[in-house]
């Protein structure tokens, strides 16, 4: 049996708010292993540079990339919709072992299969240095709070 994860295309506004939410949660999790299930065991990415095919691959890149990324928090935005993809704009600060503050600024365009699995993702990123005081996301690690304003009420 093929694993389900809802909600499913074909994606409506709503479906598509939540299917962004949970990948937001699930990566401000920095849990490699639980991030990777979301995606098809063949999944294609392109992150900046770097083309991958797998979860293990997958795993492998989220592993080094939290391991360069101190203190992540992430904060996604759907953008547009439609059957069976999603696109998605995203923003997250972190910290590099020097103490060097960033905010990475991105676009995402998701492909999904009918059961929720995500066949293909596509991320076009840029960093900005910042100092610690143009912070703009301070909740506890792991998921964002219900109240701390998206990327539209920060003016992101």
């Amino acid at each position: 049996m093929t694993e389900q994860r809802p909600p499913l295309p074909p994606f409506t506004e709503e479906s598509a708010r939540r299917k962004v939410r949970a990948a937001e949660d699930a990566w401000n999790t920095r849990d490699p292993q639980r991030v990777a299930l979301a995606y098809t065991p063949d999944s294609h990415w392109r992150n900046r540079a770097e083309f991958l095919t797998g979860r293990e691959a997958v795993t492998d890149f989220l592993t080094r990339k939290w391991q360069r990324e101190r203190d992540y928090r992430l904060v996604k935005e759907l953008w547009a919709y439609g059957g069976d993809r999603i696109a998605v704009r995203f923003a997250y600060e972190w910290h590099d072992d020097g103490g060097q503050w960033h905010r990475s600024y991105g676009n995402e365009n998701w492909e999904f299969d009918e059961h929720g699995l995500m066949t293909r993702r596509l991320a076009s990123i840029n960093d900005l240095p910042i100092t610690a005081a143009e912070r703009l996301f301070h909740w506890p690690p792991g998921r964002r709070p219900d109240g701390h304003p998206g990327l539209t009420e920060l003016g992101l």
